[in-house]
């Protein structure tokens, strides 16, 4: 496999800032690896809401994460401030898949990157359905 190269702040098109905890440093003194992907599902669903493309409570469909990958390059650790940058890979009928950069501070290159599959499915039954275009609107835009 080849490691890919750290993505920088222009190849992303939203971004949401995320504060890092105490609790997320290891006892290395870098962030937990485990971290990184709690910060993409925020950054990523943190995105879905600030846009209304997302209704946590009474829409009829949910997104389901169905599978995440990280790369990593540089530390991260508390006390950062950590900028997530959204764009995305592919958007299919019922799915999509983001590509996502943490960056420390004002850093120009990610620090991790990874992927992130959304499946959208329906609230009650969980399978798979087709997004509404209101949604595929407000996620075109991540392209």
């Amino acid at each position: 496999m080849v490691r890919p190269a750290p993505t920088t702040r222009t190849q992303y098109r939203a971004f949401s800032t995320l504060t890092t905890r105490w609790i997320d440093n290891d006892i290395y003194g870098h962030m937990n690896n485990a971290v990184h992907y709690q910060l993409f599902d925020t950054a990523v669903n943190g995105h879905l809401l600030a846009q209304g493309a997302l209704d946590l409570r009474g829409g009829d469909g949910v997104f389901l994460v169905v599978e995440t990958g990280c790369h990593y390059f540089s530390e991260l650790a508390f006390p950062d401030l950590v900028t997530a940058g959204i764009k995305l890979r592919k958007l299919g009928t019922s799915s999509v898949i983001y590509e996502v950069g943490l960056f420390r501070g004002e850093a120009q290159s990610a620090a991790a990157q990874g992927h992130f599959v959304h499946v959208y499915v329906d609230r009650e039954t969980r399978r798979p359905m087709p997004m509404a275009s209101g949604l595929r609107s407000i996620l075109e835009r991540l392209q």
